[in-house]
């Protein structure tokens, strides 16, 4: 059985810095971004707001998705955030 993969988009309270991951436990990882569980960019930039995300049905795909959108323009990113969710809106409240 292959394990689910999940790529997501964060984001702090203004927008301004994006970060993308990727984790086969999308709840318990945004759950560590908010608590600042682990130390790095995320905690650095205060960024701890679902804007974005996307469902594998193996972590392999995701891993390349992740890849694939790292190398994007910030435009592309917001673009493709503001395609599923124009307000920005936290979306951690419908994961859990």
């Amino acid at each position: 059985m292959t394990k689910a993969g999940f790529i997501y988009i964060i984001t702090n309270k203004t927008n301004t810095t994006l970060y993308i991951g990727v984790t086969s436990n999308l709840v318990k990882r945004i759950w560590e971004h908010k608590n600042k569980v682990v130390e790095g960019f995320s905690q650095k930039y205060n960024l701890n707001k679902l804007v974005y995300y996307e469902v594998f049905q193996d972590i392999a795909t995701a891993i390349l998705r992740e890849k694939y959108l790292k190398g994007k323009t910030r435009e592309y990113k917001v673009n493709l955030i503001e395609s599923q969710n124009a307000e920005w809106k936290d979306l951690y409240k419908e994961i859990i």
